[in-house]
């Protein structure tokens, strides 16, 4: 498993913003095609555990990006 996440984290940090923006647009996909497969009962659920996922994953991204964002802001 060491030598998995070794290559997950070598190829991650070659990568440009367009492959993650791949990478997000792929996972995406997925989400969506999962959240048509779900049952009519179950989709409230699913829907409340997306939205919850999102807010759990998306802020905290935000946060690191923002002192980024800052800097870049000043030196132009």
């Amino acid at each position: 498993m060491k030598t998995l996440f070794s290559a997950a984290d070598d190829y991650i940090a070659q990568m440009t913003w367009k492959d993650l923006g791949l990478v997000k647009l792929c996972l995406c996909s997925m989400g969506v095609l999962l959240g048509l497969a779900t049952g009519k009962k179950a989709r409230k659920w699913v829907a409340l555990v997306a939205v919850v996922t999102f807010l759990a994953t998306y802020i905290p991204l935000i946060l690191d990006f923002l002192p980024h964002l800052g800097r870049a802001l000043k030196e132009d």
